[in-house]
């Protein structure tokens, strides 16, 4: 028998074998149990081909990071991350990973070139580390909204981006809502696509609004309204805009708003121009109490003075994306998508469908 089909086999019974015994993928492992008062506990005792679940984070999103360990009922391991004087990024895992089931937790908002360049040297220190697996769990992606070339001459750097987040090393990746769902096929591993949907709906449930009705940005956004649609059972509207450069106008309102309460929803709230949506619906006689529910704050420029407009009563976004002090406001109600993170790390880790976290919602699951 040729040396190299024996180490082939070698391998493969290495990795379905743990503590000198057969197992199926994830049959014994628990993570994230809670006691009888229903706090979590330290629970990572797993027979588990990939090895223990070892949870780390970037700079990024520090307290999603760490909402996410607690509902997993495991603790951050412990990485110094930080940058030289010249801005290199540098990464020392100050734990062993060795045969371990790595996530890394890193949004790759601003700033994009840094938290980017922090994730891959992370990836790469983790996979030198010896890691049975690596994961990582990208919340928001940067240069998701660079997914194809508007004219000639333009990269395609969502492409770009995904290339090295795999070259670096990462076997498999999580994001939530992104820009493009086509980007999942930029990656050439696993991209498991979430959504923070049901977390902002439930939100919008709360509110009891008068005469709702959702509104679709633009046709490209009629897709995600439609899931909303299936969760809160109300009708929509879609915009029809223009964009020039930064400039935004909406001329076409496809739907009826009139005496009804607007509920704009999109992935990215950035430079908030989306605001120019609210002229035109209390134009055309919609109650002038307009809402959004935007998955990623951004929010760039002049973006938290256009949410000052007097007929916007709040926007219901996420913490894919941490928002500082400076750009924080009454109107703006941050769910926490903690809870469906921890999850989805939890059912890769024991081999569960990822995508039965959303069968029960819509007909078509993310």
């Amino acid at each position: 028998m040729p040396i190299f089909f024996i180490q082939r086999q070698y391998l493969s019974a290495l990795r379905f074998q743990f503590n000198g015994s057969r197992v199926s993928r994830g049959a014994s492992c628990r993570v994230g149990t809670r006691d009888a008062e229903g706090k979590a506990v330290q629970a990572n005792t797993c027979v588990n081909p990939w090895g223990p679940i070892v949870l780390f984070a970037g700079r990024s999103i520090p307290d999603t990071a760490r909402a996410i360990a607690k509902e997993l009922g495991l603790e951050l391991s412990k990485a110094m991350v930080t940058q030289f004087p010249d801005t290199e990024s540098y990464v020392l895992l100050q734990e062993n990973v060795r045969g371990a089931d790595v996530f890394i937790i890193q949004s790759t908002c601003a700033p994009v070139n840094e938290t980017y360049m922090e994730l891959l040297v992370m990836i790469d220190a983790v996979r030198r580390a010896s890691a049975s697996r690596i994961t990582v769990i990208m919340p928001y992606m940067g240069y998701a909204r660079q997914d194809r070339k508007a004219t000639g001459r333009e990269p395609i750097s969502a492409k770009l981006m995904a290339d090295l987040v795999t070259t670096a090393g990462a076997d498999r990746a999580v994001s939530v809502d992104l820009h493009n769902s086509a980007i999942q096929g930029f990656f050439h591993v696993p991209l498991d696509h979430l959504t923070a949907i049901p977390a902002m709906a439930a939100e919008l449930k709360k509110l009891s609004l008068i005469d709702p009705v959702l509104i679709a940005p633009d046709v490209g956004r009629a897709k995600l309204v439609e899931k909303f649609q299936e969760i809160l059972h109300i009708p929509m509207a879609i915009a029809h805009k223009r964009r020039k450069g930064l400039d935004v106008t909406v001329t076409e309102i496809i739907g009826e708003v009139e005496d009804k309460t607007p509920v704009i929803v999109d992935d990215i709230i950035a430079s908030g121009s989306i605001v120019h949506h609210i002229d035109a619906l209390v134009e055309r006689g919609a109650r002038p109490e307009i809402y959004m529910a935007i998955t990623h704050p951004v929010l760039v420029g002049k973006a938290v003075e256009r949410l000052g407009h007097p007929a916007l009563k709040m926007l219901i976004t996420t913490d894919t994306i941490p928002i500082p002090p400076e750009k924080r406001s009454p109107k703006i109600r941050v769910v926490s998508t903690a809870p469906m993170l921890a999850d989805v790390i939890r059912r890769i880790h024991t081999n569960e469908s990822v995508s039965e976290m959303f069968a029960k919602l819509f007909e078509f699951p993310v």
